[in-house]
């Protein structure tokens, strides 16, 4: 698949405003982020959210935190 194929024309013509796409770059950004970081917490418990768990290292609920980058903090 080449690059160009992963988001059509018409899909970007939505966007008017440089501030519009960036702020669904942001978006984007976020969500992926939060999917990775989930991830990687169920590879290091060894279990998938909401799943029970026999050993000790369990998940404790999550906070809010912001990340810097260069879309601005997320």
């Amino acid at each position: 698949m080449k690059k160009d194929d992963l988001i059509s024309d018409d899909f970007l013509k939505q966007f008017k405003t440089h501030e519009e796409l960036t702020g669904f770059l942001k978006q984007i950004q976020k969500r992926g982020i939060e999917k990775m970081l989930e991830g990687e917490l169920d590879s290091h418990l060894d279990y998938d959210k909401y799943q029970k768990s026999t050993d000790a290292n369990v998940r404790n609920g999550h906070t809010k935190k912001k990340i810097k980058t260069s879309f601005g903090e997320s």
